[in-house]
């Protein structure tokens, strides 16, 4: 699934006196299966750049299109069906909800498609049954490791099996074998098919077979490709 940004532009409060230009003159064509990592510093756009591709925000100005659709000229509701059907998100801090089982915060994208409890949680053991933490299924989020935390986030994020996964910081509070087993899953994705985009200034990621390629950003526009 092709993803086109063409002149994206993203200001927050624009005319007022703490407006923000998150995002300039941003032109970026992904072809569907493509791995590519996206760095830059702290405040460089990234975050912002990947809430466009994932329908959490709309441009400015510009077009974002994925697949041919043009994203910020679709309605709220069409929106919201486009972000369940097509992207898998997996957050930099996870939004796991620690009060609700593993099993639970997995199924949570699935009660909006009315599918049987029964059916919700067979896809969901599959998935966390392939990620190795089906032995947790029924542990409190709380009270899992790291890793088993962002496992269980990757999880939610594949659920729907959406063709493009994007990830925010993914590594930013792993160490280096945590690291390197999230970067194996990409691996396995990319292997699928799935076009996946990944924000990241750790090198561990940059670095990777994974990446086909890697964009770096700084003060909101995209600085060279390497």
């Amino acid at each position: 699934m092709k993803i086109s940004l063409d002149n994206v532009e993203k200001w927050y409060n624009r005319g007022e006196s703490n407006a923000v230009h998150a995002l300039s003159q941003i032109n970026l064509k992904i072809d569907g299966g493509e791995s590519v990592c996206i760095e830059g510093p702290s405040g460089s756009g990234k975050s912002t750049l990947l809430s466009i591709l994932g329908c959490l925000i709309t441009p400015t100005s510009g077009v974002a299109l994925i697949d041919g659709k043009p994203l910020s000229r679709l309605p709220d509701r069409f929106l919201t069906l486009h972000r369940r059907q097509t992207i898998g998100f997996i957050f930099q801090q996870f939004n796991i909800i620690p009060e609700l089982s593993v099993l639970s915060n997995v199924t949570l994208p699935l009660l909006p498609l009315g599918l049987a409890p029964s059916e919700r949680q067979k896809r969901a053991e599959e998935l966390l049954e392939k990620l190795s933490i089906a032995h947790r299924k029924q542990f409190l989020a709380a009270k899992l490791s790291g890793g088993e935390m962002q496992r269980t986030a990757i999880a939610r994020a594949l659920i729907n099996d959406p063709p493009i996964i994007l990830a925010d910081e993914p590594t930013a509070h792993l160490d280096t074998k945590l690291s390197l087993d999230f970067m194996e899953v990409m691996m396995e994705l990319k292997m699928t098919g799935k076009t996946i985009i990944i924000t990241s200034h750790d090198p561990l990621v940059s670095g990777h077979q994974l990446v086909d390629r890697c964009l770096r950003m700084r003060d909101g526009m995209l600085e060279k490709r390497i």
